[in-house]
């Protein structure tokens, strides 16, 4: 195994999605602790800029990465690419993630099969290999990042919703089950966020109704949760309120409000 480049000193985060949004700013949140970096996404120029921007506003190692989680093999392919180069990863945010937009029974299955793959069989895979290098050191953690949508049903967008509601539970129940390793798992869930995932998933005029966060203030929230040991972080004060209440509403009436907090982007 090839020795690491990167100083033992640092610790090392490795973040999937990390080309924009909240990959982006999470890669910068630990730089700026003085974590090396290991940035996972699809498209190389991307991750090399930013790349480049981390190491010369913090002074930290990045590594790139290029993977699409899409594709089934990748999650052992990365772990393999940072072992062979002797890489240890001590923080494993998985933030990649994408939705859609439409009803379910008109829908592209191919869309929604690469999403659960995405958004849940990466997820699993990424934890499940490095999870268990941490528990045999007795040290590390993982950051899974889910969704106020995990508190919902969604119509018009019920496969992500229940994606990031399968996140929630998983992380929630490996926080329980890591309890007196030394490893730590939190599910952080931040509501409407101004990132370019509207505009992907085809939501944009459905969420301009509402106030959104930025995402570096959305994900300072999940930093800073994540560094005091928390199980879940819900970014935002309104969302926290708001997911809370879903305890206490009927779910189809949680369904009904989705639905028409996205009817405007739905073509009557």
């Amino acid at each position: 195994m090839q020795a690491a480049s990167s100083t033992r000193s640092r610790q090392t985060a490795l973040i999937t999605g990390a080309s924009f949004g909240i990959g982006r700013e999470f890669a910068k949140f630990f730089a700026a602790d003085r974590y090396d970096i290991v940035l996972v996404a699809r498209t190389e120029d991307k991750l090399d800029e930013v790349k480049r921007d981390l190491e010369s506003a913090y002074g930290i190692e990045a590594h790139v990465v290029v993977a699409d989680l899409a594709d089934p093999t990748a999650p052992e392919a990365i772990w393999r690419a940072v072992s062979e180069k002797g890489i240890r990863v001590d923080t494993l945010v998985n933030n990649a993630g994408f939705g859609g937009f439409g009803l379910f029974h008109e829908s592209d299955l191919e869309h929604e099969l690469r999403m659960i793959q995405v958004n849940i069989a990466a997820v699993v895979a990424l934890s499940k290999f490095f999870v268990r290098e941490m528990v045999a050191r007795g040290s590390g953690q993982i950051v899974n990042v889910a969704s106020t949508a995990a508190y919902q049903p969604g119509p018009l967008q019920s496969v992500y919703y229940a994606t990031k509601a399968f996140v929630l539970s998983f992380t929630e129940a490996m926080t329980n089950e890591l309890h007196g390793t030394g490893v730590r798992a939190m599910a952080f869930c931040p509501g409407p966020t101004l990132t370019e995932f509207h505009a992907r998933a085809g939501t944009e005029r459905s969420f301009k109704q509402i106030r959104q966060q930025s995402a570096v203030d959305a994900t300072r929230e999940g930093y800073q949760g994540m560094k005091k040991g928390k199980g879940v972080v819900i970014a935002g004060l309104q969302n926290r309120v708001l997911a809370f209440g879903t305890r206490f509403a009927p779910r189809s009436f949680s369904a009904k409000i989705a639905r028409k907090l996205q009817d405007a982007d739905y073509p009557h």
